[in-house]
């Protein structure tokens, strides 16, 4: 929070501005006027120096502005939500550094066009209220935006991995297996992993695991499975490894207390990611599999397989590896969930690298295309015994737009949330580059589905998949058709 003596200097200048600006004063004619230097005054304006009591007098009788309301900490109505921004944690909340600005700077922006910048933060506001927007949301969406900003890569957690595994020997040409991070755990680390208390919680079954602190002791769900289990290990290494003190302590995360949390966070599974994972492996066995003149879904099962991952982890890292090491930087990455026998499908992840490819998280209850590769694998799911996976690949040619995408989706059960099951998603940006990489990539080598975004935005006839009306569709068309005759109207009477 903005302490009390800069909050006062901030809303004096503020002041400052307004009245100056309203008396149509530059800074050289305040400076003239009042004897005081221009570049005194610039910084009074910004916030950064608060005058004393005889240059306030000065300043009062020059602009025949009472003392009291010079002094006075009450802003004008129209100054008044900056003044509660101000003095609110928002400041503090938004992680500047991540994009590279410094809260001087947005402070400047605020002096600089009070007005204008009260009315921005207030539709906002009114639009975080319509949509919902969370905390927790808002801090997810910072951290896409930091994740797209570096295109999901990054080269000092990959050199992090690597001299880790160094140091503690572990050969990464293998697959990485729980009870050799358990061990660097307990032996180096002092870790007590236990197996057993978590079950004695009816309500935690939601949970893999709890890390208490003071005792450094890590409680996992017995129930985990060894792909599970390796990642939380390699999760408690990254926190141990990379000295991350301000971190969180239950996989799923219950609540946070800052940002800070959230980005170690991920920072944390990134490196499990690429520990799991190691860069290095999957571009050797990419590389390979691209070059296939045809197309065969074993050889990339057996590539998954070889890793001690889950479907999701394994999404996850190409994210991190396509861009970087193929160049393919336009994509995607989507996970679904959806409770057996209810019509809903929650985007409850979401990832866009370069574009802002369709879709994104839906807060307007309307109805996720059912012809995604995305949506039909959870429905195969359903349909099936659940004893593995389902996989399913298609060219999804979205409805009056150009792009095309080359979609790869799996279909699993969710291990800890009973009729909840969830499909993990990458979507290519089908391109003359991703055509020259991927070999097997032919005109009819996958199938080519016309898709929407939602059911009520989509005007493809005759869909069998169609839960929904095109309300909203319909609703722009009647818009649009108005528009066009009131033209028509007007334009006859030229």
């Amino acid at each position: 929070m903005i302490i009390e003596d800069e909050y006062i200097r901030l809303i004096f200048g503020l002041k400052l501005k307004q009245i100056r600006t309203e008396k149509n004063l530059s800074l050289f004619g305040l400076a003239k006027l009042s004897g005081l230097s221009k570049s005194y005054l610039n910084e009074i304006e910004k916030g950064k120096k608060y005058p004393k009591t005889d240059k306030i007098l000065l300043l009062s009788e020059s602009l025949e502005v009472p003392y009291d309301h010079f002094v006075s900490l009450k802003l004008d109505k129209n100054l008044a939500p900056i003044g509660e921004i101000l003095q609110s944690k928002i400041l503090k909340e938004i992680p500047l550094e991540l994009f590279g600005i410094k809260e001087n700077n947005l402070i400047d922006i605020i002096a600089n066009a009070p007005a204008k910048v009260n009315a921005f933060i207030s539709t906002i506001i009114k639009i975080a209220q319509n949509y919902n927007l969370t905390r927790e949301s808002f801090f997810l969406a910072s951290l896409r935006s930091y994740q797209e900003a570096h295109n999901n890569y990054f080269e000092d957690i990959e050199i992090a991995v690597e001299k880790f595994a160094n140091s503690y020997h572990i050969d990464l040409s293998k697959r990485i297996k729980s009870v050799d991070l358990e061990e660097i755990l307990i032996e180096e680390f002092g870790y007590t992993i236990n197996d057993h208390e978590l079950s004695k919680y009816d309500n935690l079954t939601v949970l893999r695991n709890i890390y208490i602190q003071k005792k450094k002791i890590l409680l996992i769900d017995r129930n985990i499975s060894e792909a599970q289990k390796t990642f939380i290990f390699a999760k408690e290494l990254a926190y141990n490894h990379l000295k991350i003190k301000d971190r969180l302590y239950t996989f799923p995360w219950i609540k946070f207390e800052n940002f800070d949390q959230v980005l170690n966070n991920f920072t944390a599974s990134y490196f499990a990611g690429a520990l799991i994972i190691p860069r290095e492996i999957l571009t050797e066995k990419l590389t390979n599999f691209f070059e296939l003149k045809e197309w065969k879904p074993l050889k990339l099962h057996q590539i998954i397989n070889h890793f001690n991952c889950s479907q999701e982890t394994f999404y996850q890292r190409l994210t991190n590896i396509l861009p970087k090491f193929f160049k393919i930087k336009n994509l995607f990455f989507l996970r679904f969930t959806h409770k057996e026998h209810q019509s809903e499908y929650k985007l409850s992840k979401e990832l866009h690298i370069t574009q802002q490819q369709a879709p994104h998280a839906n807060r307007n209850n309307e109805h996720y295309c059912r012809r995604w590769v995305a949506i039909k694998m959870i429905q195969d799911l359903e349909n099936s015994s659940k004893e593995r996976a389902t996989f399913g690949i298609q060219i999804s040619s979205y409805e009056n737009q150009k792009n095309e995408y080359l979609v790869l989706s799996s279909a699993t059960p969710d291990p800890f949330k009973k009729d909840i099951n969830r499909s993990v998603t990458v979507g290519m940006l089908l391109s003359p580059h991703l055509k020259k990489k991927l070999k097997f990539l032919n005109e009819n080598t996958f199938q080519k589905n016309i898709v929407g975004v939602t059911c009520e935005t989509c005007g493809v006839k005759n869909c069998a998949e169609r839960i929904a009306a095109p309300i909203r569709l319909e609703k722009e068309n009647e818009h649009k058709e108005i528009a066009e005759t009131v033209d028509n109207i007007i334009n006859s009477y030229n």
